[in-house]
């Protein structure tokens, strides 16, 4: 039998259908339910639920939900992330926080840090997706898939909508809106243009304080 370390047993539980590799370590508040494998070295910091999935070898889970995902070896889950069924993490990837993973697939090395929503996706190793980048799987009526290629770069507030593939290396900038296929290599940006009016902030500053007022004297 395996040899692991459970460093608040009163706190922890742990199905009889889960098994555990040599030299894991669970800590506080982690409940771990169903066909569940832990592998060697994994690390489980505290308060992770966990049913139904595989964290690979010197993984760290923190303070998060994982129900049918797979973790690659070395790759660094949390705190705050949802992994929900079919998600598949690669080696050594990092997913943050309020990160939710469905049905979706990432490429060994590849970085999701916050903010973000990976639904029906594959993504490629080496990729980097910025804060705020929703994949928009749903058009209504059906679950739509989309795939980017090794080391692509999506720039925070992107919006992917599928169905389309982002070839290798291309370069989504931030706020860009994505509805078509982009071929490797190319830099996408898709945003409105910025203008500036001199003067009209003061303009709008000030109908904001009448609108303020107005309110006043009606709590009044």
């Amino acid at each position: 039998m395996a040899e692991y370390t459970v460093i608040s047993p009163a706190t922890v539980t742990i199905a009889d259908t889960v098994r555990i590799g040599a030299g894991a370590v669970i800590y506080p508040n982690n409940h771990i339910f169903g066909n569940t494998t832990i592998g060697a070295g994994a690390v489980l910091l505290p308060n992770n639920i966990i049913e139904d999935s595989i964290i690979g070898e010197d993984a760290r889970i923190e303070a998060s939900v994982l129900r049918g995902a797979r973790v690659g070896k070395g790759a660094s889950i949390g705190p705050f992330s949802n992994l929900r069924a079919g998600a598949v993490i690669g080696e050594y990837c990092r997913v943050g926080d309020f990160v939710e993973i469905k049905n979706a697939s990432l490429g060994a090395g590849s970085k999701v840090s916050h903010l973000t929503y990976v639904g029906d996706a594959d993504l490629g190793a080496d990729c980097n997706v910025g804060c705020g980048v929703v994949f928009c799987n749903y058009d209504g009526v059906q679950k739509r898939r989309s795939r980017a290629g090794d080391g692509c770069f999506i720039g925070s507030n992107a919006n992917i909508i599928a169905p389309v593939t982002l070839g290798d290396g291309c370069y989504i900038a931030a706020g860009t809106t994505v509805a078509r296929d982009v071929p490797a290599g190319a830099f996408v940006i898709g945003r409105s243009r910025q203008q500036e009016n001199a003067g009209l902030s003061e303009k709008y500053g000030y109908i904001l304080l009448k609108k303020r007022a107005k309110g006043e004297k009606k709590d009044g």
